[in-house]
Order: C-alpha cells, then structure tokens, then sequence
C-alpha cells in the first residue's frame, strides 16, 4: 500500500513540475507584424495559458538574417512574416522547422502552407483591383490580364514593383501563364500607366480619388483603411478572374524556427492561431481574411462580397521570386 501512495504522489510531482514548466515558459517571437496587430494575440494567449510571450519587430529581411546569424544560439522560437515570397525564403535558407499537425492540417487549407509544413498561412489577404466610380464602369473590368489592353493606356495605378506584393503577384502569374505571356501582360501594364509607379498601395489609391488613373491593383485592406477612415470614397471593389484562375491571395504567417528551445509550446501557439479564437482576432486587426475556412471575416471584410480566390500553391510565389522580378525589369515596371 505504501509503495501505490509513493507511487502515485510521485505522479502527481511530475504532472505538476510539468504543468509549473508550461505556465512558466517564455516564448520569444522574431515578427514582420507590427507591434499593434499582433500585442492582442499574445496577450489573449498568455491570458489564456500562462505562457509569457516576448516579441521583437522588425522588417522581414532584417529579422531573416538575424535568425541566421544567429544560429542555434537564437532565442526565437517563432518567426512571423508577411507574403508567402518570404516565408518561402525563410524556409529555403534553413531557418524554420517542419511541424506535423492534424490540427493546423485541418484549420489551414493546403494551398496556403508549405507543402513540407515549415510555415502556415495565418491570415489571408486579396491582392484585387480598385476603380473609380466616378469614371469606370464594373462592365469594363474582367482581370489582370485585360489590364495590359490599350483601353486602360494612362488609367491604370501601380505599386513599385519592388514590393514583394506585386513580386508575389507576377510570381503566380508566371505559375500560370508561363513566362512568355506574363511578360507580354506586364508590358502592357507598364504601357498604361497613368503616373510613374507609386511607393505605397494607398498612395495608388489617392492618386485615383485625385483623377490620376482610373483602376489599381492593391491589398484589400488599404482600401478598407482608407474607407473606414473616410466613408463613401467614390473608389470599389472588383473581383478579377472569376471566370479563370481566380483572385490572387496571399498570406501573413509563420513557422517555428529551427533552433526553436520551446518547439512543443511554439507549435501549440501556432494550433491556437489557427483557430477560432485567434483568427478572429488576427484577421480583423488589420481588415483582412481568416485563412481557417470555418471562421466567418468581419462583417466590415465580408459587405466586400464574396470572390473565387486562386488556388494555387503559395510556394510558388517564392519558388518563382527570382523570375518574376527580372521579367518586371525587362518588361521596364520600375
């Protein structure tokens, strides 16, 4: 009988070492998200478990090479980063770790993770077109590709093409038309437009609501910024390639990091990100979609109305990176 109380207290000792080491661990987060979109995650999730979260900021590129510099000797546990071109380029350089899950397999859609589970798509984003209503007609607009046409010549607004949105954007083109076509669609783009290249997707906007270029192509959530700040903006939505291969999206996500010393509780903060809870949270912060297909968007995202979106494989927004920025400069999109 005495040797079953040891026995069992001891088993209570080890359930309650393990459950202080849970409550206690400090998970430290490397994020391309800014300070206020993702500080309500985490202190909804050390709420909610215990687990202290410490997170540093910065731009993707910045934090890429820091995690790789660092080495094993890193403290992240957790990388957070914007545009599946650089989470694929965070997976390719070694710096995240392969994380088998039924459950982000089940809350997140195999297009919008990496087919070897290094990183998984957290939010979900529309790279879409905008026009003026004042001065072009739904009817008009079809997609992408019919931008390139000559009855858009000095209508259209663009980004630089030296964010990795359009990099992205052009990348899936290429996966889908080829190289050949998506240079020839780009020199068309190039042809109409209607100012040299804007420096910010809001800029592009602006210039429209100015009278300079009629149609842009921006994230959905510059013009959900920029229409809550000022409603009735004469500026719409449309959905291109219904029709085709569908609307390109892109997503915010991340991965575990290689040299991860929490890799259990990092892969149980992503679980929890991928779920109801957090989704809701993490899309709406910054107006865009949940990826897990169970959770409703905003209702202020969802009055957008609803679009088929691409589903293609977002690996191969990185995979062809490469080859979509040397066609942008060939095809002369500054």
């Amino acid at each position: 009988m005495m040797k079953i109380i040891l026995s069992a207290l001891c088993a209570v000792m080890v359930t309650l070492t393990g459950l202080s080491q849970a409550f206690s661990e400090e998970l430290v987060v490397y994020s391309a998200r800014k300070e206020h979109l993702i500080k309500p995650l985490f202190d909804a999730y050390e709420k909610k478990t215990g687990v202290t979260i410490k997170y540093i900021t910065g731009k993707a590129p910045v934090l890429l090479e820091r995690l790789k510099s660092e080495g094993a000797q890193t403290p992240a546990d957790l990388l957070m980063t914007v545009d599946a071109g650089n989470l694929w380029h965070a997976a390719r350089e070694g710096v995240l770790q392969p994380v088998s899950s039924s459950v982000l397999a089940a809350n997140i859609p195999a297009s919008l993770r990496d087919p070897e589970n290094r990183w998984f798509g957290l939010s979900r984003r529309a790279r879409t077109l905008v026009y003026s209503t004042e001065r072009v007609s739904p009817s008009e607009l079809s997609s992408y590709e019919n931008l390139a046409d000559p009855a858009w010549k000095g209508r259209l607004a663009l980004r630089t093409s030296k964010k990795v949105y359009n990099q992205s954007l052009v990348a899936m083109l290429i996966a889908e038309h080829g190289e050949t076509k998506t240079e020839a669609i780009i020199k068309g783009w190039v042809s109409n437009l209607a100012a040299p290249p804007f420096s910010s997707d809001t800029k592009a906007l602006e210039a429209i609501i100015a009278g300079q270029g009629d149609v842009a192509v921006v994230n959905t959530y510059y013009f959900g910024r920029l229409q809550k700040k000022t409603p009735g903006l004469p500026l719409a939505i449309f959905w291109p390639n219904q029709s085709t291969g569908g609307v390109h999206v892109n997503v915010s996500g991340a991965g575990v990091t290689a040299h991860s010393k929490h890799p259990d509780a990092a892969k149980a903060l992503l679980e929890w990100l991928s779920g109801p809870e957090a989704q809701n949270l993490f899309a709406d912060a910054n107006m865009e979609y949940p990826v897990n297909p169970s959770v409703k968007p905003h209702d202020f995202v969802a009055a957008w109305g609803e679009f088929k979106g691409s589903d293609l494989g977002l690996e191969k927004a990185g995979e062809l990176q490469s080859d979509a920025i040397r066609l942008m400069d060939r095809a002369g999109y500054k």
